[in-house]
């Protein structure tokens, strides 16, 4: 069996057709903006959840992933905050400032652009990307 890594992160984007969203009344304008779901499953491999055709029984999992979008391209670091870096910035780890493990940085490494040990003031995260769309 394939495994990511340490994590596997499923992005469940849902969002309504135009036919489930009710019409707005007044000045309101509809929203269409799509519903995030963002799970996050420690010692998971992709292909454990029924909806990439793993073995495990997951059918709320599979009913949300089939109302939605699977994002399916995200790649791993050997471990776990480097990779939740990638994942909260969209950047590569160096990028984002994790390029180790604080408790692994090496003496060499230390002070080095890329390996400060947390998240890169100058790289938004997806939290601050989605409220500056209106989430």
């Amino acid at each position: 069996m394939k495994h990511l890594g340490l994590v596997l992160a499923l992005v469940l984007i849902a969002g309504c057709g135009k036919e489930d969203i009710e019409e707005p009344t007044g000045d309101l304008k509809v929203d269409e903006r799509p519903n995030i779901l963002l799970i996050v499953a420690d010692d998971l491999g992709f292909s454990d959840l029924g909806a990439y055709g793993g073995e495990i029984s997951t059918p709320t999992l599979d009913q949300l992933a089939a109302s939605g979008m699977m994002l399916t391209n995200f790649h791993t670091s050997l471990t776990c905050a480097p990779t939740r870096a990638m994942l909260l910035t969209g950047e590569d780890n160096h990028v984002a400032g994790l390029g180790n493990m604080v408790e692994t940085t090496a003496d060499n490494q230390l002070g080095l652009p890329g390996y400060e040990g947390h998240l890169s003031k100058s790289i938004p995260t997806i939290a601050e990307q989605l409220r500056s769309a209106g989430y």
